[in-house]
């Protein structure tokens, strides 16, 4: 009798043993098998919020640093890139335009000299557009008070035309200057924001101070850029004007030459 006791009571031992040891692998599985979700459930947060920022285009980038590095200071810097870019369109349209082929010119002017005289050479200055063309235009409507009066005509007129070429210059030299100071002021606002974040905290944050130092940053270095790409411009409207400026003084040369010879032709 005490052995089937005995019997019974490890039966009942083992079946209770493997109960539980049952309910704890259960209890074991579903935790990992949490885990595992929770692991899912990151990596895909993780790649979706990698994949916008790989996939977004440049201007919706732009747009981003604009917003952060602060609408206020950013739209000073926008503004001074916009209305610099337009000036200098402006002056690369108007210096395109006011670029002949002097030495054309020349032929033609001669031509119409020999054949119709100076009213036919006139005419052709008229019809022909660009700063040479109306030097050359005064240099001819005063011929008749002598070569000298033409030959002072000519450096004269030549002076005004240079001053239209330049027009504008100054204009891109003080958005080149002013871009750069823009995004220095963004940066020392930046840091009064940032030092007045950790004075108001009590305490050194690097959370605190990094929102200000970014908006310093962003507007530091887009205020180079807008400098930077305004200084190309710049340098190249430059080289233009240089380059009309010298066509200008070879040609005006040149005409006074075959004014002379056809004065010695009458």
């Amino acid at each position: 009798m005490k052995k089937l006791i005995a019997l019974f009571t490890v039966a009942g031992m083992l079946i209770f043993s493997t109960s539980v040891f049952a309910e704890q692998t259960e209890k074991v599985n579903d935790e990992v098998n949490e885990i595992e979700q929770v692991e899912e459930v990151i990596e895909e947060v993780v790649e979706e919020s990698a994949a916008p920022a790989e996939g977004t285009p440049l201007h919706q980038q732009i747009k981003i640093k604009i917003i952060e590095g602060g609408p206020m200071f950013m739209g000073f810097v926008l503004l001074a890139l916009i209305i610099g870019l337009a000036i200098c369109f402006e002056r690369i349209i108007y210096l395109n335009l006011a670029t002949t082929n002097t030495n054309k010119l020349l032929e033609k002017v001669e031509e119409a000299l020999n054949s119709g005289g100076i009213e036919a050479a006139k005419e052709v200055c008229r019809n022909t557009r660009g700063p040479v063309a109306s030097i050359f235009y005064q240099g001819l409507d005063r011929y008749d008070a002598g070569i000298d009066v033409v030959e002072k005509s000519v450096v004269s007129y030549g002076s005004v035309q240079m001053g239209l070429l330049e027009s504008g210059l100054t204009w891109i030299a003080l958005f080149i200057a002013l871009a750069p100071m823009l995004g220095f002021m963004g940066t020392v606002i930046g840091m009064i924001s940032a030092f007045d974040a950790i004075e108001a905290a009590g305490d050194i944050n690097p959370s605190l101070v990094a929102g200000g130092i970014k908006v310093a940053l962003i507007t530091t270095v887009s205020g180079l850029i807008v400098a930077m790409v305004l200084q190309v411009f710049y340098n190249y409207i430059i080289g233009k004007i240089d380059s009309i400026v010298n066509s200008m003084e070879d040609a005006s040369i040149s005409l006074i030459d075959i004014l002379v010879d056809y004065n010695k032709k009458k």
